[in-house]
């Protein structure tokens, strides 16, 4: 008998989430009291600086990206950004775009209010299909703004300006205070995608977040995808009912669409056995159900791991740089 059994497998994601959520605020909470120990000006760190919160930097990392290719160089500001976006960039080209569904603080959040929204209004909602396919052309628009001015328009030059400035050497502590220090137009903001959150399932992810638009494009060429044994199929359709980016799985040999998450809620909801699975091409047998949730995290952890052992984690700026720089945040804009 699988150790994890289909049904159980909804739960193990909510756990994984959960964690990853808990980790990501703890990492917020140490940079915090870091940048309050920089700001406060004591003579020496009251903790260490946390590598990963470059991970709520990611048109940097692009930036980075695209410096990297170009020169060969880890930019050494925030070595991070580029190895937890080259992470996720991984999983999506072998695991789908899985960080979304399992890992992304953004996609918890957005998960979680859909649920809220069924007890708030007594259902969640759904978009006018013509209209849910001009909404989901937006972040797509989206990255494709930011591939043409980052990736196609910045000259190495101008990247190098950008890694080298004190702009891009506080963005952590702008990212920081985006957080702490909230405006009322971002409460606004915020408070508008809540409300459409509540309404509709997987608002943000769905309509405008281009991060996610990137990890989909590269996951129409991932090796596993949710395959339908057609024969054992009854035509029931409770897996396409129960998707979260609404695909038609029951008329699907193979989901390779950009929009599937691989969350593997289909998979849950499925009444028989081994008709839905996550699995590699080629491959015939079904796959015990862990498989997949245990590879997206390796996956992850294995290139964090790398980053780390390679000596491209650490900033370059040390303590007393911050101390200089985060008094200068106000007046940085550009």
């Amino acid at each position: 008998m699988s150790i994890l059994s289909t049904k159980s497998v909804s739960t193990v994601r909510t756990a994984v989430q959960w964690f990853f959520m808990f980790w990501v605020v703890c990492i917020g909470i140490r940079f915090g009291m870091f940048v309050n120990g920089a700001e406060s000006g004591t003579i020496a760190p009251l903790v260490s600086r946390p590598p990963g919160v470059e991970g709520f930097l990611p048109i940097g990392a692009l930036t980075s990206l695209k410096f990297w290719l170009v020169s060969g160089t880890i930019h050494p500001v925030h070595p991070a950004a580029l190895v937890i976006f080259l992470a996720i960039l991984l999983m999506s080209l072998l695991a789908k775009k899985s960080f979304c569904s399992w890992l992304c603080p953004a996609g918890t959040v957005s998960e979680t209010l859909h649920k809220l929204g069924r007890p708030l209004f007594g259902r969640n909602f759904r978009i006018w299909p013509w209209l849910d396919v001009m909404l989901r052309v937006i972040k797509y628009l989206l990255l494709l703004l930011f591939v043409k001015f980052i990736l196609l328009d910045m000259s190495v030059e101008a990247m190098g300006r950008f890694l080298d400035a004190p702009y891009w050497a506080v963005s952590d502590v702008k990212m920081l205070h985006f957080f702490t220090r909230i405006s009322v137009t971002t409460i606004v903001v915020l408070s508008i995608l809540t409300f459409f959150s509540l309404l509709y399932k997987m608002f943000w992810c769905r309509y405008l977040c281009p991060y996610g638009a990137l990890l989909g494009l590269l996951s129409v060429v991932s090796p596993f995808k949710i395959r339908r044994d057609a024969v054992g199929c009854t035509g029931c359709q409770s897996c396409s009912s129960a998707c979260p980016s609404g695909l038609e799985v029951h008329s699907s040999r193979a989901v390779s669409s950009p929009e599937c998450t691989g969350c593997l809620t289909c998979v849950a909801n499925c009444p028989k056995r081994n008709v839905l699975a996550m699995q590699p091409v080629l491959w015939k047998q079904p796959l015990p159900v862990w498989v997949y949730p245990a590879a997206v995290v390796l996956i992850f952890m294995t290139a964090i791991g790398v980053g780390m052992v390679s000596g491209h984690w650490q900033s370059s700026l040390k303590y007393a740089d911050y101390q200089r720089l985060i008094p200068l945040v106000p007046y940085l804009s550009h």
